[in-house]
C-alpha cells in the first residue's frame, strides 16, 4: 500500500449489535499531556455518538471528556507534580504507609524508574476486583501494565491500542544522551519497556493507529503483524479549521513540539529557522511548547536567535487554531511520530504544512504536505524557504492538506471500525464464532 493511500484494514460488521459497555484505562490522560489525551477525548466522543457506554478509568492528570463519558479516577501520588524538598526528591506522602502501591510507586519514582504506568494497572486491578461484570470490553490506552492481565484472567476481552512503540522513544533518547551518566538515566527511566511487550504480546486484539506502528510494534515488541489491526485516528475537523477575519502573514513559521523531547526534532527546525533568517530577516518562529533549561536553550543562545523564537504554552484549541491562522506555515519536524495530530490539526486549519518522513507522517501528510526527511535542517530550510518565495503554492498546499483531513480522518469512522474488533474480541472469548 502506497503510504499516499491512507486506508484501515477492512474490518467486517460483527453479528452482535447491541450496545455495548466500554471501560478505557489510561493511566495519564488530560489532552496536555500529548496525543493520548486528544485520543481519549475523541475516541470515546464517536463512542458514545453510536450509542455505546463508555467510562474511562484514568490517573491525573484527568481527561477532559464529553459529559456522556463517566470518569472513575484512580489518584496517583502524581511525584512530577509533587514539591521538591531534598536533592530534588518529592516529599514521601503519609499515604504511602499506608498502601502497598503507594509505596511502591515512591520507590520507584526515586530509583529513577517511570512507575506511573505500572502502579496505574495494580490500582485498576484492585479497583475492579469486583466489578468485572459492569463492562462487556476493555480497552486499554498503551499504559500496558500488569493489572490488564489480571483484569484478562477476570474473564473480561481486553483490546489494547499502541499509539507507536516506546522503544523508538528510548531509541532516540539514548542516541542524543552525550554522557554515560545520562544514557544510564534514560536506561533506567524506560526500564518499564520491558514489561509493557511482555503485556503487549499476551493482548488479543491490539490496536495500531498507522502501518509505520503496525511494521515497528511487530519488530520491537516481537509481535506478529498480521494480528496487529490498523484503525487511523481522525482529526477534530470542525475545531481545528480556517478562521475567517484572521489575516494569514507572510513571515511566520508555527510548530507544535516539545523542545527538549529529542523525538519530537525541534532542534532541527531551531537550526533550519536560522539558515532561513539569513534570506528571510524578518521570518518568526512561534513554537507552542515550553522552553526549559536543557539542550534547546543551549543551541539557541549559540545561534543568537533565542529572543526570536517566541514558546507559548497552555493554550486552549481555539489560540491554536488562531495561531494556525495567522501563520505562514506549519512545521512538523519529528523525528519520529506514532501518528501525529499536530501535522493532521494544522491541515485541517487550512496552513500549508512542512513535515518530515518521520514514522507514521508519511501517511497523515499524503501527497497534500511537503515532505522532507528528519533530522536534516538544510532540507527543512530548503522546503520552508520554497514555500516562502511562492504564496500561490502556499495558498494550494493549505486547501489541500484541509481537503485531505476531511475526506481520510473522521473520528466517527475510527469509532465504528474499533467497535467492530470489539465485538469481534467479545464474540471470540465467549466462544462464539467470529464474525467473518
Amino acid at each position: 500500500m502506497s503510504v499516499a493511500e491512507v486506508m484501515t484494514d477492512p474490518i467486517p460488521e460483527a453479528q452482535d449489535n447491541k450496545p455495548l459497555r466500554i471501560l478505557m484505562p489510561s493511566y495519564r490522560s488530560h489532552p496536555y499531556t500529548g496525543g493520548q489525551g486528544v485520543y481519549m477525548r475523541h475516541v470515546t466522543t464517536a463512542m458514545v455518538d453510536l450509542g455505546h457506554t463508555v467510562d474511562v478509568i484514568s490517573g491525573p492528570p484527568y481527561p477532559d471528556l464529553d459529559p456522556r463519558v463517566g470518569l472513575i479516577k484512580l489518584p496517583s501520588l502524581d511525584l512530577y507534580e509533587a514539591p521538591k524538598v531534598f536533592l530534588g526528591l518529592p516529599a514521601m506522602p503519609k499515604r504511602c504507609w499506608t498502601s502497598w502501591i503507594d509505596f511502591k510507586e515512591y520507590m520507584m519514582h526515586i530509583s529513577g524508574k517511570f512507575g506511573e504506568p505500572e502502579t496505574f494497572g495494580d490500582r485498576m486491578a484492585v479497583y475492579m476486583k469486583d466489578k468485572a461484570h459492569k463492562y462487556d470490553v476493555v480497552h486499554d490506552n498503551q499504559s500496558l501494565g500488569w493489572g490488564l492481565l489480571k483484569l484478562q484472567k477476570m474473564g473480561i476481552p481486553i483490546a489494547g491500542t499502541i499509539h507507536h512503540p516506546i522503544t523508538m522513544d528510548r531509541r532516540i533518547s539514548l542516541d542524543a544522551a552525550d554522557t554515560i551518566s545520562l544514557n544510564l538515566m534514560v536506561r533506567r527511566w524506560y526500564s518499564f519497556l520491558s514489561m509493557q511487550i511482555k503485556v503487549a504480546r499476551q493482548l488479543n486484539p491490539t490496536i495500531v493507529v498507522s502501518e509505520s506502528t503496525r511494521r515497528d510494534v511487530a519488530k520491537d515488541f516481537g509481535i506478529d503483524p498480521n494480528t496487529l489491526h490498523l484503525v487511523y485516528h481522525g482529526i477534530d475537523t470542525d475545531t481545528f479549521r480556517p478562521l475567517k477575519g484572521i489575516e494569514r502573514q507572510s513571515n511566520i513559521l508555527m510548530a507544535t513540539a516539545s523542545a527538549d523531547v529529542p523525538l519530537k526534532g525541534l532542534i532541527y527546525l531551531i537550526e533550519a529557522y536560522g539558515e532561513l533568517l539569513k534570506e528571510f530577516p524578518d521570518l518568526k518562529l512561534h513554537v507552542v511548547g515550553k522552553l526549559r533549561e536543557g539542550h534547546t536553550e543551549r543551541v539557541l543562545t549559540r545561534l543568537g536567535i533565542k529572543d526570536k523564537v517566541e514558546f507559548r504554552s497552555e493554550l486552549t484549541n481555539q489560540e491554536i487554531v488562531e495561531m494556525y491562522a495567522e501563520s505562514t506555515i506549519a512545521v512538523c519536524p519529528s523525528v519520529y511520530e506514532g501518528f501525529g495530530f499536530p501535522a493532521g490539526e494544522a491541515m485541517a486549519a487550512g496552513i500549508p504544512v512542512v513535515s518530515t518522513t518521520g514514522g507514521s507522517l508519511p501517511e497523515v501528510v499524503g501527497d497534500a504536505g511537503v515532505l522532507v526527511p528528519p533530522k536534516d535542517p538544510l532540507a527543512l530550510a530548503n522546503a520552508i524557504a520554497d514555500l516562502l518565495r511562492n504564496p500561490e503554492k502556499r495558498d494550494a498546499i493549505g486547501r489541500k492538506c484541509r481537503q485531505r483531513m476531511l475526506d481520510k480522518f473522521q473520528w466517527s469512522d475510527a469509532g465504528q471500525n474499533l467497535v467492530n474488533i470489539y465485538r469481534k474480541a467479545i464474540n471470540h472469548a465467549h466462544g462464539r464464532p467470529k464474525a467473518s
